[in-house]
């Protein structure tokens, strides 16, 4: 489903962020992206994407060959790659509702998009998307009223309003408490499942990530030095991608049985909603 080959990324400094990394993910599998900080993680998901141009190599997603798209097409293909980023990267003047309709920019017109008349089954969409996630109950509040899990839900929102085949998560729980990154990471990878989405999830929480991801690649000087089950990570391997250190605290030994999730916050009170298309 998306195939990396060789590929590199060299900043003109001479820094070398990528080394010919060749990976192969197929449809439906969730991807989890681990290293220390400075070691391409994240510059690895926007050579994907093109947010960053690769020196080197490929990315193919399904019959696309990304690395020789023009702008224009290159635009149209963004449309099959969700984007869900640490810092949430909302309007917060903006409600929820059309935070989430902005997925739908690759989609509409420029002026639709500027007077934010989207096309009904759009709006009905992201009414959809918008429960599964939790949030039905605050599509008229604005972005900067909500919690950091509440906006990553929002985020994640966004992305599916784009009907995406990958998703590209860079370090979604970075700023939420233990809780809320549990949350975050069951609903991101039930959505997956549901939708058989492929995902590569850039995470710096070892345990976190072994609990709920499918496969591990690790990543040290932009290169791949672990690629396998997250049951896999001995302390071996994690003294390979880090460096020397007692990991015995970090590995997750056993399965931990989740009990049912509760809500961040109560709820506000219904309101009645006013959304003209």
């Amino acid at each position: 489903m998306l195939t990396l080959k060789r590929l590199t990324k060299r900043y003109k400094t001479g820094d070398l962020a990528l080394q010919e990394v060749t990976l192969d993910i197929p449809q439906g599998q969730v991807v989890g992206l681990i290293g220390p900080s400075g070691a391409g993680k994240s510059t690895l998901i926007r050579c994907i994407n093109r947010l960053v141009e690769p020196t080197a190599g490929t990315v193919q997603l399904k019959e696309l060959n990304l690395t020789s798209l023009s702008q224009t097409a290159l635009r149209r293909a963004r449309r099959h790659m969700g984007m869900i980023f640490q810092e949430y990267a909302l309007v917060e003047r903006l409600t929820v509702m059309e935070n989430v309709l902005s997925g739908q920019l690759g989609y509409v017109s420029f002026w639709r998009s500027l007077l934010r008349r989207f096309p009904t089954p759009a709006v009905q969409q992201a009414f959809a998307v918008l429960d599964r996630v939790g949030l039905l109950d605050h599509v008229d509040k604005r972005a900067d009223a909500l919690s950091g899990g509440q906006r990553q839900r929002v985020g994640i929102a966004r992305a599916l309003l784009q009907n995406p085949d990958l998703l590209l998560v860079d370090e979604p729980t970075a700023s939420l408490d233990p809780k809320t990154s549990r949350q975050i990471m069951r609903l991101i990878t039930e959505i997956c499942a549901e939708r058989q989405l492929a995902a590569i999830i850039n995470i710096h929480d070892v345990a976190l990530a072994q609990l709920f991801v499918q496969r591990i690649i690790g990543l040290r000087q932009g290169q791949v030095v672990y690629d396998g089950a997250p049951d896999g990570l001995t302390a071996e391997v994690l003294t390979d991608i880090y460096g020397a250190e007692d990991w015995s605290a970090t590995i997750r030994k056993e399965p931990v049985e989740e009990p049912p999730v509760a809500e961040e916050e109560e709820p506000l009170p219904e309101k009645k909603l006013a959304v003209a298309r």
